[in-house]
């Protein structure tokens, strides 16, 4: 065990997607959209057009329009775009999710750590008022000019390559173009393995991750709406063996999600203690430490 992890004692990294996660609806929906003029449902259908017809990445082709759309009606910048984020609504109970999931999980002698893996926009998510609860975001992004106007995609989060942010915190690379990511390391010698990973995801643009955490021993948690009560994707995923788990997207105190994540919480405390018996016995096995436990 390296001497980082032994330091701070075992980590527990809870990845979300944003939308319709811990956002009831997407992010540009939520301001953005009706500031140009359109409505929603028409600039998704747009986007879908763009993307179809041009064999094109449907976030690329969102972010495009974005950009395009905005022309003579919005100065698209990094500014406006953390002031429509502002305005971002989220789910009852995200507001103290954090603070609460925090100090249980230190209570447990745990390290807690939050990581956004999104499709949607950097800049938005920045603009909320839950940013600073985040390890990492990862998510779309705009390279600005000058002027800080907004001119070409920076990074575009799609659903397959959502899982290399995955692998990034799993070994500790956290940076974009942290090429750590692709070294090998001693299953012992991960900073968070995937046994003690979370993902809460809603939609099939999850899916790869949560099949990715699944297989590695991880949990993974679909959330759904508590107000339309609709369970039709949840349903799905449990059925495809997508998910372990689902609940009502409600991070209220004592809420079954709540509830569901403490238990997490309880089994990785447990677990880590025969992950730290079981590597030390193969270091004893290999002569660098005594049967107490003590280094040669």
């Amino acid at each position: 065990m390296d001497k980082m992890k032994q330091e701070q004692g075992p980590v527990l990294a809870i990845c979300y997607d944003f939308d319709k996660t811990l956002s009831p609806n997407d992010m540009q929906a939520q301001g953005y959209i009706q500031s140009i003029g359109y409505e929603v449902e028409d600039f998704w259908k747009e986007c879908n057009l763009l993307g179809d017809e041009n064999e094109m990445d449907p976030n690329l082709a969102y972010m495009y329009l974005m950009v395009k759309r905005a022309h003579g009606k919005v100065l698209f910048t990094k500014e406006t775009l953390r002031q429509n984020g502002s305005e971002v609504q989220l789910f009852p109970g995200v507001d103290t999710w954090f603070e609460r999931i925090n100090s249980y999980g230190k209570e447990k002698g745990l390290s807690v750590e939050h990581y956004i893996i999104s499709s949607g926009l950097k800049e938005m998510i920045e603009g909320t008022k839950i940013a600073d609860c985040f390890t990492k975001i990862y998510a779309s992004s705009f390279l600005y000019d000058e002027a800080g106007v907004a001119v070409w995609p920076a990074q575009a989060v799609n659903f397959t390559n959502k899982t290399q942010f995955l692998f990034r915190i799993e070994k500790g690379a956290l940076g974009m173009n942290d090429d750590a990511v692709n070294q090998y390391y001693q299953p012992g010698k991960l900073r968070i393995p995937f046994r003690n990973m979370i993902y809460i995801g809603d939609s099939d643009t999850d899916i790869p991750c949560m099949k990715l955490v699944n297989v590695n021993g991880g949990h993974s948690i679909g959330v759904y709406n508590n107000e339309t009560k609709d369970k039709t994707k949840v349903f799905r995923m449990l059925n495809e063996n997508r998910i372990r788990y689902f609940a009502p997207a409600d991070y209220t105190d004592g809420s079954k999600l709540e509830t569901l994540v403490k238990e997490i919480i309880d089994r990785t405390v447990a677990n880590e203690v025969l992950e730290r018996y079981h590597y030390s016995c193969i270091a004893a096995k290999d002569g660098k430490i005594d049967e107490e436990g003590d280094v040669q």
